[in-house]
């Protein structure tokens, strides 16, 4: 690996602001770049598949693997376990792979500290906390109660930002694809 090269690719933001969205098109365009899979401990929906949209594991396993160290980071959301393990991470940098993670802020920031010289963090912001409000609104599939405590969320992860490599705005989203596409090929030496 040259020097420098970034093979840990962590998209990360506020809920609504776009990054599945921009996580896709990154993989779309550079078919040779791996999707982290995470693990799960919530059942598997219609369609999914274990392995490609998510390691799908007993809260028992999930827990040994929490003992074990298993995950670079990890967090229980609304009753559920998700985590980024470890072992995937070193087999994908032994092999030379770029990965694209799409996760929340406190896990890029821990794969930041464990993966310093390998990692560049992409937190993608919306225009404006008004324009996610109204996104997230839009979506119509939370309650009141769960609008607010993601809006709680929401809060903590924008003033994390800073702590990011690279801020990328989300207003148009074309001119975001071309801006996530031009960084993402200056960090791993694609250009």
């Amino acid at each position: 690996m040259s020097a420098g090269r970034k093979q840990l690719i962590v998209l990360s933001a506020p809920s609504g602001a776009g990054k599945t969205t921009l996580a896709k098109h990154l993989l779309s365009t550079f078919p040779q770049f791996k999707f982290s899979v995470s693990a799960t401990t919530r059942k598997p929906r219609p369609n999914e598949v274990d392995g490609k949209d998510y390691h799908f594991l007993s809260e028992g396993e999930f827990k040994q693997l929490i003992a074990n160290g298993g995950f670079v980071e990890y967090e229980q959301i609304f009753g559920n376990y998700y985590g980024t393990l470890k072992s995937e991470i070193e087999k994908s940098l032994q092999k030379g792979e770029i990965v694209v993670f799409d996760i929340d802020v406190k896990g890029a920031l821990s794969i930041k500290r464990l993966f310093p010289n390998e990692s560049f963090l992409i937190f993608i912001s919306p225009p404006s906390i008004e324009v996610l409000k109204e996104r997230l609104i839009k979506r119509g599939t939370e309650s009141s109660e769960q609008l607010q405590k993601r809006w709680e969320r929401i809060q903590m992860e924008m003033e994390q930002r800073d702590k990011f490599d690279y801020v990328l705005v989300n207003d148009d989203l074309e001119e975001a694809k071309k801006e996530l596409i031009e960084i993402v090929q200056k960090v791993t030496g694609l250009m």
